[in-house]
């Protein structure tokens, strides 16, 4: 697949880049989309919850009624989950919610969600670019020049610009990202895919 190369005021030049077909025309694995996208997601929570159990309870251990005669349950500590105030049963602990997935099926979800947003012609190839300062308005200024600009865009440089990321940092609708930080989630969470050309060679050293 040959794509054109457009410069940051939407124009199309001279020269086109040919997609790699190993990556960007294989047939999606959705499985191995689902298994990534979940452990990314899974990475992504904290894990700090927690409530007290029973013995945690600071209260008084008095037996709080006699054992016979009252006519109701039994009841010793009112720190029985019973109570108002009480510990709680079976409630959440600190834990890691992630869980480990092999290099080559997170290769194959990456190229999986690549392939999709080929298929779909999402993706724009840009030169590349940089600014001397970071200013927002020429970011916004380069995104309007392209078709679907309320819909979420990412963007992917062949390794970090600081001007660039800070003057894309309030645009909601964009991110900014690096060939090596590049993942499947946001890679399907982005109606347009704009990757510049350095980047495109970086990714297809990575993932071929």
């Amino acid at each position: 697949m040959e794509l054109v190369v457009h410069n940051i005021n939407g124009e199309a030049t001279s020269r086109k880049v040919q997609l790699n077909e190993e990556i960007f025309g294989l047939k999606p694995n959705d499985h191995a989309i689902y298994l990534d996208t979940k452990q990314y997601l899974a990475n992504q929570r904290q894990g700090t919850h927690k409530s007290k159990e029973k013995s945690e309870i600071t209260a008084s251990t008095k037996k709080i009624k006699k054992q016979k005669g009252t006519g109701t349950a039994r009841a010793g500590s009112v720190k029985s989950p019973l109570f108002i105030g009480g510990g709680r049963v079976f409630g959440p602990k600190p834990r890691d919610y992630g869980f480990k997935l092999n290099k080559k099926v997170k290769q194959l979800a990456r190229k999986s969600a690549l392939a999709y947003k080929a298929i779909e012609n999402k993706i724009i190839v840009l030169e590349d670019f940089t600014y001397e300062t970071p200013k927002t308005k020429s970011f916004v200024e380069m995104l309007s020049k392209f078709k679907d600009t309320d819909r979420k865009a990412l963007f992917v440089l062949a390794q970090a610009d600081r001007n660039v990321v800070l003057s894309s940092r309030n645009v909601q609708q964009a991110k900014v990202t690096t060939a090596n930080g590049l993942n499947t989630y946001d890679i399907l969470n982005a109606n347009n895919l704009f990757i510049t050309e350095s980047s495109l060679l970086r990714i297809t050293e990575l993932l071929s």
